[in-house]
């Protein structure tokens, strides 16, 4: 009979992480990982749609999301922002610029997806199309269709990356801005509080929460090293000290340079 292995318990700690499609969490992952390997990271992709009703309903920990945060109940750090972008086909007249403006899109069809990541004021510039795509990647298809041209962020452009397509940098437009949300609360939960520290590049020694209290408690119960008394006298290895050089003066056997005196 062979011993089966354990099984984790239930109440096993734990963290699951929400993101939404563009957002990359992978080099936060690998730090988590290398912090509390002892702690499974599980990652959730969302919808943009979805990500704040994960959070209010229990099925995400803390979320990757594009702010504004939808509801006062959630709790959001701005993390950093993204570039947005025009995706052309390949062959469009925009693939020869190096940078474009709202300006060069006013004879453009600029296609609006339901899910739209820059939260426009009003219209996106140029022609309006006479309806709005459902998704970001319902849009993709569009202009790879030659029908109209979109504003992403860098992101999303990548993330639809196509062999037919393009993207050119655009000023003087909305940016997507990435942030850690997690459901508000008086103090964030312990691994909330790491992963936080995490994100914002907080050292080991200086992340906070609980397991941080933790590694600082484990480290102040070490004994510090005795440091040797002043003025100890090396044994081992030690070097002989040097002759001292005589002083150079009037006085004594030797003058400058110290050469004898000549008698008078």
């Amino acid at each position: 009979m062979t011993d089966s292995p354990l099984a984790p318990a239930p109440d096993a700690a734990a963290f699951r992480l929400a993101f939404v499609p563009g957002v990359t969490p992978s080099k936060w992952v690998r730090t988590w990982e290398q912090r509390l390997p002892d702690v499974p990271l599980t990652l959730v992709q969302v919808t943009p749609g979805e990500a704040s009703g994960v959070l209010r309903d229990g099925g995400a920990d803390a979320a990757l999301l594009r702010l504004p945060v939808d509801g006062e109940d959630l709790s959001a750090i701005p993390l950093y922002e993204e570039t947005s972008v025009v995706v052309v086909p390949k062959d469009h007249h925009f693939a020869a610029a190096e940078e474009l403006t709202p300006e060069d899109l006013a004879e453009e069809l600029v296609l609006h997806p339901l899910d739209d990541a820059l939260g426009w004021e009003a219209s996106p510039p140029g022609l309006p199309a006479f309806q709005r795509p459902e998704t970001t990647a319902d849009a993709i298809e569009l202009v790879a269709a030659g029908v109209g041209v979109l504003v992403v962020p860098q992101s999303l452009a990548r993330l639809h990356h196509r062999k037919d397509l393009t993207y050119r940098t655009i000023t003087g437009v909305p940016q997507s801005r990435v942030a850690l949300s997690w459901p508000k609360a008086e103090e964030a939960p312990d691994l909330v509080e790491e992963f936080i520290g995490i994100v914002r590049g907080r050292t080991v020694n200086s992340t906070r929460g609980r397991r941080a209290e933790e590694r600082k408690g484990q480290k102040s119960g070490q004994k510090p090293a005795k440091a040797a008394p002043k003025g100890a006298k090396k044994t081992a290895g030690a070097k002989p000290a040097r002759p001292g050089k005589p002083v150079k003066g009037k006085g004594g056997a030797a003058g400058r340079g110290g050469k004898p005196r000549r008698g008078r």
